[in-house]
């Protein structure tokens, strides 16, 4: 493979920017725009060692340097790789970029340092989605669930599953072909005990999957209610600054408002839409019609009431649209005498909460009742878990697989039927993991990746 270069740091100002090139050659290019203070070639050094000196662009001198050399197979690429930290600022780093691939390196793809990892052996292919989700985690939980899979757990979560399912694959492919042959681990009651302790710890995952998306990726959460119930001062509240216009003018908001806030450990990717109601004027006719769409396709609805007054129509309408929604009813103005029959509101939607959104009473009350919907209170970041709809999408199908298997062999088909569900759901596992995954899975995977990264 080519020698690739690409800047690693933002492109900002700050204290340091670092270039990394790696490839076989790399270090000989680093040779060529780095002189050490010292004299000595970067060529010369062992792995983990560095020099300081000078960046040059031919003769001309752009900046002090620090240069690291990281020998193959122990870099983070598997590659030999040179790494030249300069001083941080866009301009400074891209020169010595440009000097680099005027020397020989080519740009780097979005991804291709860890996906060179990847197809190094250095990591498998959970662990390379970790890395983005370690660079974009939006708190501790996040944190944990992504360094988790980058340690190897989610990985090894999948590859016993495999593993059980692999040996039962080989046992009855060996009783296929010569059935007199006593093969325990082909016996039917064998085979259905390891299908069900795989359905067991892959509805685990899945099961997890939902509590783990809204610490890591976060839901996409609408509020909504009627005009002045307080939907926009819950936003600023939820925001923790002014991201809503507030008045007391009904329809004030008449398109939607997206913030994402951090509530304790979970990540919400907030809508404030305008007020649900009957109207004649156009424009706010069709934020109203944008509000009951974005209810839809939410998953997480927070349905706002004014609990000074008693329901009327348009809250019976919003009722309605959350029935079958994970929704929380948040009653709005609590410091005022309570008119709203909240009995009425929990035949639509079980979970309520009391608040006052101008002076911000209720709010922990909001996050810990969230963190009971949502499973994240009890979730154990640190196991291993789901991270991405890709990973999701391949247990969802080796669960589908494995129980049409299981329902076979409680139906009496032959072994040999009931192992072609077997080994789908090992592919599916495998694919995972990018054992098995096509060449298209792995581009889809890398191109959401950064440059330099």
């Amino acid at each position: 493979m080519s020698v690739i270069a690409a800047i690693s740091t933002p492109n900002a100002v700050g204290g340091i920017g670092v270039i990394r090139i790696s490839g076989e050659g790399a270090i000989d290019i680093a040779d060529r725009v780095f002189k050490s203070a010292s004299g000595k070639r970067l060529s010369e050094l062992k792995g983990y060692s560095a020099l300081f000196g000078h960046v040059y662009d031919g003769d001309t001198l752009i900046d002090e340097c620090v240069a690291l050399v990281f020998r193959s197979p122990k870099s983070y690429t598997g590659e030999d790789v040179a790494e030249l930290s300069c001083h941080g600022g866009a301009y400074v780093a891209k020169r010595v970029l440009r000097a680099v691939l005027s020397n020989g390196a080519e740009p780097a793809q979005a991804g291709e340092f860890t996906k060179r990892a990847f197809l190094n052996g250095k990591i498998d292919l959970a662990e390379a989605e970790s890395v983005m989700n370690i660079i974009s985690a939006h708190g501790r939980q996040a944190l944990n669930a992504a360094a988790a899979v980058l340690d190897g757990k989610l990985s090894k979560r999948i590859n016993n599953i495999a593993d059980s399912l692999t040996n039962i694959s080989a046992a009855i492919a060996v009783w296929t072909d010569d059935p007199d042959e006593d093969v325990p681990l082909a016996h039917e009651d064998n085979v259905r005990s390891v299908i069900a302790s795989s359905l067991s710890e892959l509805e685990k995952l899945i099961g997890d999957f939902d509590s783990g998306r809204a610490v890591t990726e976060g839901l996409e959460t609408v509020i909504c209610g009627r005009p002045n119930v307080g939907k926009s001062t819950l936003m600023n509240l939820l925001a923790g600054c002014d991201r809503s216009i507030v008045t007391e003018i009904a329809g004030t908001t008449r398109d939607i408002v997206e913030d994402t806030v951090i509530l304790g450990d979970i990540v919400l990717r907030l809508a404030d839409t305008a007020g649900i109601h009957k109207s004649d004027d156009t424009v706010e006719a069709i934020g109203i019609e944008k509000s009951l769409k974005r209810i839809s396709s939410s998953q997480l609805v927070l349905a706002v009431f004014d609990g000074s007054q008693p329901l009327g129509d348009d809250d019976i309408t919003l009722l309605e649209k959350c029935r079958g929604k994970r929704a929380l009813a948040v009653i709005n103005k609590s410091d005022l005498e309570m008119k709203i029959d909240i009995n009425k509101i929990k035949e639509y939607i079980e979970n309520t909460v009391r608040v006052s959104a101008a002076s911000g009473e209720g709010l922990d009350e909001i996050k810990s009742v969230l963190e009971n919907m949502l499973g994240t209170s009890d979730l154990d970041s640190s196991a291993g878990i789901l991270s991405g709809e890709r990973q999701y999408a391949c247990c969802v199908s080796a669960v589908s697989s494995l129980k049409e298997a299981a329902e076979g062999l409680n139906a009496g088909i032959t072994l040999d039927a009931v192992n072609a569900g077997i080994d789908y759901a090992i592919e599916k596992l495998l694919e995972l993991t990018g054992k098995t995954a096509r060449d298209a899975v792995v581009n889809e995977v890398f191109s959401k990746f950064c440059v330099g990264k």
